[in-house]
């Protein structure tokens, strides 16, 4: 593999990678209903604040949210909602794992 492919897989997994946690996939299911604050995200998460801010700094970090600040509260919005299609795609799995798992109990 070539250096420029090595390149865009590894920029793969990072955004891959931020995504893989429960907490975080919340956060974007969460946005993808429009923006909200960290103290709404911290209440719907059932976490202090330093944990749901360390979650969002990670997919800051990887492209995946932008914040905004507003006087004292920071608001944050999916940056690509498209990520959403992922979702999609990561569904149509687990349903063919469902079927599968379902046909070979028969």
């Amino acid at each position: 593999m070539d250096a420029k492919k090595q390149a865009l897989f590894e920029a793969r997994a990072a955004i891959v990678k931020a995504l893989a946690h429960p907490t975080r996939l919340f956060i974007v299911d969460e946005l993808s209903n429009g923006e909200r604050c960290v103290c709404e995200l911290r209440d719907e998460i059932g976490a202090d604040f330093s944990t749901v801010s360390k979650h969002l700094s990670v997919l800051k970090s990887a492209g995946v949210v932008e914040d905004d600040k507003r006087g004292l509260q920071v608001y944050y919005r999916l940056r690509c909602p498209c990520i959403l299609r992922f979702f999609d795609c990561i569904e149509g799995v687990l349903q063919e794992n469902a079927r599968k798992l379902a046909a070979s109990v028969k």
